[in-house]
């Protein structure tokens, strides 16, 4: 329960940072696609607007239900490149920040029996309201990284993802 108020804090910051950090990435660059494989960093944006519905009911169902089961979330797998749908940037961002304020208001009300509620998924050996919320924080800041990565790297030092 401890990390309970700084992973609300830092879900909070999360729109304004990705907000500011993609303003500051030149409008070219946020289309570029580095290579086979890769997402542009317009995609892992739209991405992130994209899965934060998803997230809000999973909360949603942690919240209201005993021991929720969830099916694993594998967006775009029918498309060729498994590549998201590009949103407009302000567009995605907007939608960002307003689901996350209300993926805000259910950690909010929630209490410790809720932080501590467990439910089932196929993918993770424990999955729980707390471990959600922690996963969701961790998710914005990989994809924010990828996306310094692929506006700065240099192509011998990029990361490979298989």
């Amino acid at each position: 329960m401890q990390e309970c108020p700084d992973l609300i804090e830092g879900l909070k910051g999360s729109p304004l940072i990705l907000l500011a950090f993609v303003q500051s990435i030149p409008e070219e660059k946020r289309h570029r696609r580095r290579g086979k494989g890769f997402w542009t960093i317009a995609e892992h944006v739209s991405h992130l607007a994209q899965v934060q519905p998803m997230l809000l009911e999973r909360l949603n169902r942690l919240f209201d239900d005993d021991r929720p089961t969830f099916i694993p979330y594998i967006p775009h797998k029918e498309e060729a490149e498994d590549l998201p749908p590009v949103m407009e940037t302000a567009a995605a961002l907007e939608s960002f920040a307003r689901c996350r304020d209300e993926q805000l208001t259910v950690l909010d009300q929630a209490d410790e029996d809720i932080w501590q509620k467990d439910g089932t998924h196929p993918e993770y050996d424990r999955y729980s309201f707390q471990i959600l919320a922690r996963h969701i924080l961790m998710h914005d800041y990989w994809h924010m990284y990828r996306m310094e990565e692929l506006w700065l790297t240099r192509d011998a030092y990029l990361t490979v993802l298989s």
